[in-house]
């Protein structure tokens, strides 16, 4: 079977500083990763970021061991200034998610939105 991807949303921050737009598009795949579950691609800037079961597994293990509800990916984040930036996080619960969160400089605050996963996460 090979990896079909449908898309969730896609959309746009504008920057009224200099006309720029960051673009977010967000992707549920059928394959995602070494063991080819289902999981979501968030696309920005050129950056691909993968959820998938693995993956988050080791995030929430992280975030479990440091007492937090939520794992911001800073490796995988765009976050080089205070006024500008794109945000992802895995965020925990019954139904996992992901949390992306886009700043530009003219917006005073970061246009958040959530997607859940497509599977769960085993408390082991």
């Amino acid at each position: 079977m090979s990896n079909v991807k449908t898309p969730v949303e896609a959309f746009e921050v504008t920057d009224l500083e200099d006309n720029s737009k960051i673009a977010v598009h967000v992707e549920h795949c059928t394959e995602v990763g070494n063991a080819g579950k289902p999981g979501l691609q968030v696309i920005y800037m050129g950056n691909i970021v993968c959820f998938e079961p693995l993956m988050a597994a080791k995030l929430a293990y992280h975030a479990k061991k440091a007492g937090k509800t939520e794992h911001y990916l800073e490796d995988r984040s765009w976050a080089v200034h205070q006024d500008q930036f794109v945000k992802l996080f895995l965020v925990l619960g019954d139904q996992p998610k992901v949390r992306v969160e886009v700043k530009t400089r003219s917006k005073s605050k970061p246009v958040v939105k959530t997607y859940s996963l497509p599977f769960t996460l085993d408390d082991e």
